[in-house]
Parts: structure tokens; sequence; C-alpha cells
């Protein structure tokens, strides 16, 4: 439990540092004398890194060894985060910004890699559900800390506290955590890894400009999608054909893997992923809530986050994995939809309901996702299986904002507006409930057993 606590933290470091920056945007373009639109290009750097290296992660810890790789991925994630800080002009920001995503792109799939190889099967539920958590706070706890220490201090702090956490980590993860690596060592697959890193880097920023809420952004973003769709086939291609692909895709002929990382949790988590994009922009422009209101309400939503993670492993154990999917998907698409009527005129509990729904179903469906994906991956599957879910929590997580955007842009074009209005909001979060809604086909096809090994049931 303590390696799984170790990478947890580290995880949470890691995503906490991609969206961060999001309420610091105008006063580090201040700082370096550009636009907050061109500034927005130190989030979309990060996670084009953060992308196009994920596929590298498995051979590299195969090579060098799960521990070694993941502290020396965690001291270049601090020396970049120094750098980052210390940045004396945009240039030099932007590729400290490249360089602390590529060392996040070697920490999730390896991290994860680690305690995988660690664990016993029956103590892999309570360990991947501890590794849930930074993905489902980190997003929301990022804008308002991001927001908070640049006006306690200066927008340069938010990349320094990663020092002293960085620090920790690799002491903690030399003490604890066993350097384990294979003993063949196939040839590194260039030309699989090339077309790879370029299909993600294309997806990721397509995605980022769809999300732009801008015509011409929009154009471009839907033609790099559709390059990347081009190379992604390509990369694919290659990888059935050569004999030591960069990313062994044999998870995916296993079903649970492809329902909970492709078909059902890539629904799923692009629903997600929308909701929290999608409501602060209501409360501050479809309410005219100042940010600090907004990030109150927000609190609520994170709270209930965190409730739930004390119940999620009873609950996977009493009900099995594939029925919370499926009665918790439709919860959690309800509860969705539902945050469309949250409004600063209703009542205090009212509003705090909804959002403790939404939190809640959200913590526990991104769990379940996350146990049946490796529910019947064998011990020789894990580290490319790892490394698949990373890419696809990635685009998930890029989707859903471009989804979000989408909607909102569609709906304005539609109402011919000059602006966003409340209705736009509303009506896209709606949406986003149907869209979840629609991962619980999927869902449905999996075995009534599927992970009940993993949760601790008894077979059926």
């Amino acid at each position: 439990m303590v390696i799984t606590l170790i990478v947890a933290s580290a995880f949470f470091m890691e995503n906490l540092d991609a969206t961060i920056i999001v309420t610091a945007v105008p006063q580090m373009a201040e700082s370096f004398g550009v636009t907050a639109t061109r500034m927005s290009l130190g989030v979309t750097a990060y996670m084009l890194a953060v992308a196009a290296l994920i596929p590298a992660s498995g051979w590299m810890a195969d090579r060098i060894g799960g521990r070694d790789l993941f502290v020396a991925a965690i001291g270049v994630f601090t020396l970049a985060s120094i750098a980052c800080g210390l940045a004396p002009s945009f240039p030099t920001f932007i590729a400290a910004r490249i360089v602390q995503g590529a060392a996040a792109a070697m920490m999730s799939p390896v991290g994860r890699v680690v305690v995988l190889r660690n664990a016993e099967k029956k103590d892999m539920l309570r360990a991947l559900s501890t590794l849930v958590w930074p993905a489902l706070f980190a997003p929301v706890l990022g804008p308002p800390l991001g927001g908070w220490i640049t006006s306690a201090a200066t927008w340069r702090w938010i990349f320094y506290v990663n020092v002293p956490l960085g620090l920790i980590g690799m002491a903690m993860v030399m003490a604890f955590v066993p350097n384990q690596k294979m003993e063949e060592r196939p040839p590194f697959d260039t030309v699989g890894f090339l077309l790879m890193a370029a299909a993600l880097a294309l997806l990721t920023y397509g995605l980022d400009l769809v999300g732009a809420r801008e015509t011409n952004s929009f154009v471009a973003g839907l033609g790099l999608i559709g390059a990347a769709a081009l190379v992604g086939w390509r990369a694919l291609r290659h990888a059935e054909r050569t004999p030591n692909p960069v990313v062994r895709l044999d998870a995916l002929k296993v079903k649970t893997f492809f329902v909970s990382s492709l078909s059902g949790g890539l629904i799923s988590r692009a629903a997600i992923s929308a909701t929290p994009f999608i409501l602060p922009l209501m409360f501050q422009l479809g309410y005219g809530l100042s940010p600090v209101a907004s990030g109150s309400l927000l609190l609520i939503y994170m709270l209930a986050n965190l409730l739930m993670k004390t119940v999620t492993t009873p609950l996977l154990r009493r009900f099995g994995i594939r029925n919370i999917l499926i009665v918790n998907g439709l919860i959690a698409s309800a509860a969705i939809a539902a945050c469309s009527l949250v409004s600063p005129g209703a009542p205090i509990l009212f509003n705090g309901s909804i959002l403790l729904a939404a939190g809640a179903s959200r913590s526990m469906q991104l769990t379940a996702v996350t146990m049946v994906t490796f529910a019947d991956v064998t011990a020789e599957q894990r580290t490319p299986a790892s490394v698949l879910f990373s890419l696809a929590q990635q685009i998930g997580m890029g989707m859903g904002v471009a989804v979000g955007a989408l909607m909102l842009n569609s709906s304005e074009m539609l109402r011919h507006a000059p602006m966003l209005g409340l209705f736009d909001f509303r009506l896209a979060l709606v949406l986003a409930g149907v869209l979840s809604a629609l991962a619980v086909i999927p869902y449905s096809g999996l075995a009534k057993d599927a992970g009940d090994e993993l949760a601790g049931r008894k077979a059926s």
C-alpha cells in the first residue's frame, strides 16, 4: 500500500500541473509581455509532450527498470518546474513546459506498472482505487489553487511548490520501490514511435483548437483530428506487422480492457471531463458569479468525489463491477444533465444535492472503469496495457473539453446569438448526460462476473 500511495502522490503532482496555470494565465501573459491567448500555449505544449512521449514509456521501463525511470521522471519534472518558475522569457517557459510534459509522460504509465507488478490480485482493487483519486481531484482543484497562489504570492510559486514534493517523492521511491526490468531487451521501434507520437500530437492539438471557441481554430482543429486519424491508422498497421512494436496491442483483444479503455471508457471519460469544463463557465458567464463564488460551488462537486472514495470498494464488492458500471452509469448521466438546473437563486440544499450526486457518481464510475480495465490482463500484458490505458485517459480528457466546447458553440450558432448564454450551457450539460448514458451500451456487453475476482467477490 505504501508503494501505491507514493505513486498516487506523484500522479497528483502531475495531474495538478496540467491545469493549475489556467487561472494564472493573465498574470503570466503580462509578465512575459504576450497575449492571454498566446499564453495558453503553456497548457497545450505540456499536453502535447505528454501525449507524444507516452508510447515510449513502456519500452523505457522494461529497459531501464520501473523504479529508476520513475525516479528519473520525478527528478526531471521537478527541475523543469524550477525552470518554469525562473523562466525569464516566453520561449524559455514553453521549452521548460515541454520538458515537464515529457517527464510526466514517463510518470503515469510507469508508475501504474510499478503498482501492478508489486500488488497481488487480491490487493489490486484497493491499489487501483487509490490511483484514481489524482485524476478525480486534480483537474477540479488545480484552477482555484492556481488562482489562490497567484493572488497570495506570484504565479512563479505555482511551480516552486513542486520542489519539496518532488524531492520527498524521489526519496520515498528509492526507499520502498524495487527496481524491476525485463531480461529480454528488444530494439526500439523508432518508426512506430514517430508515427504514434505524430498521431497523438496532432489529435491533442486538434482537440485543443476545437475547444478554443473560435471559428478558424475550430476548422483547423477538425483538419488536424482528421490527419491524426490517418497517421494513427498507419501507426496501427505498422504495429500489427512489426515483431517488436513500441506499444503492443495484445491487451485490446481482452474484452474487459477494450470496453473500459476504448469503447465505453472513452465515452465515459469524455462526458465526465466535459462537466467540470462547462460548469465553471456556466457559473461565471451564464450567471455572472465571481471566480471565488464559482470555485465554492465546484468545491461541493470535489468534496463528493472525496467522500465517495470511502464507500467505493465495499459497493464494488457488494454489487459487482458490471452492475455498478450500468446502474451508476445511468445515475451519473442523470446527475450530469441535472447540473443544468443548478442556479445561484435556487435553495442551497437543491444545488448541493445535485452537485454532490454528480461528483459522487463521477468518482464511482471512473473508479469502476479503472478496476475492470486490468481485471483480465495477464502479467505479461500489464506494461503495454498501462501505456494504452494512459493514452486512452489522455485522449478521453482532451475529448471532454473539445466535446463541451463543440456543444456550446453549436448551440450558440443555431440560436444566431452574439455570445454564449445560459441556454447554451444548460443544453450542453443535458447533451453531456446523454453522451454519458451511451457508454452503458458497451458496459452491458461485459460478462456478469467481469472483474469479480479483482473485487473480491465469489465467482458466479
